[in-house]
């Protein structure tokens, strides 16, 4: 048996866990952004049965590509294939969350992470675990407005993204989240730590699921979506295999 049935074989002995969301035409999503629509274009009647999907490409669990914030910068189909596999940490600060929606990632929760665990490698995937993707799939509970409008959200420090792109080089991040931003600085400044992100020339997904079934480290996540030429983003299915 050949290296790749062998690897193969082990992979599948292993737990899967979807890390997407199941979407259709009442998912949660960014409010100017419309609805899925789907269309029967032919039935059995006809002698097959074919569909039209009609999806921006940031609805439910998505891709950004850097172009989706930055002008001429990278597309989707310019992200490498190596870089849609990778060594996936979870740093869960559900807890925090549940006491404070309006939670920031941190380098410091970053650095405790990492003396419990030890240091996130080069070349890997981090996903912010709030568990905010238990909300699904009730809009008003995901953007959990306030009196002013404004989304109690937790969301990425500026500090914890620098640290994990200058000087552990991960190639992505992740979180359960409509935004990058934690929800309050973003009603004030804009998606500014979006905006940071994607400059720094890496992807991330948004609206992720099921990482409170994850352990914090040792998982992969693979993630994949269509071969779509010239996109800012798309849906994808993504999935973690654990150790």
């Amino acid at each position: 048996m050949s290296d790749l049935l062998e690897l193969c074989q082990q992979l599948k002995e292993k737990k899967w866990v979807d890390l997407s969301h199941q979407i259709d035409e009442a998912s949660p999503k960014f409010p100017a952004l419309p609805a899925l629509e789907k269309e029967a274009l032919f039935t059995h009647k006809d002698g097959f049965f074919v569909q039209k999907f009609s999806v921006v490409g940031q609805y439910g669990t998505h891709i950004d590509a850097p172009i989706h914030f930055v002008e001429g910068a990278r597309w989707l189909d310019e992200i490498p294939l190596k870089d849609l596999l990778l060594p996936l940490y979870v740093i869960d600060k559900s807890e925090a969350v549940a006491e404070n929606p309006d939670y920031i990632l941190s380098k410091e929760d970053i650095l405790d992470f990492e003396t419990q665990h030890g240091p996130i490698l080069p070349g890997s995937f981090v996903a912010f675990r709030s568990d905010w993707s238990r909300r699904w799939p009730d809009l008003a509970a995901v953007r959990n407005l306030d009196e002013q409008g404004r989304q109690r959200t937790p969301g990425w420090g500026r500090d914890a993204l620098e640290f994990l792109i200058k000087e552990r080089q991960v190639k992505a991040v992740g979180h359960e989240t409509l935004d990058t931003d934690a929800g309050l600085p973003a009603a004030e400044h804009g998606l500014i730590e979006e905006y940071y992100l994607l400059e720094q020339d890496i992807y991330q997904l948004e609206v992720m699921n099921n990482l409170h079934q994850l352990p914090a480290k040792g998982a992969l996540i693979s993630i994949a979506f269509p071969h779509w030429k010239e996109a800012s983003g798309s849906p994808v299915r993504a999935l973690a295999i654990l150790p």
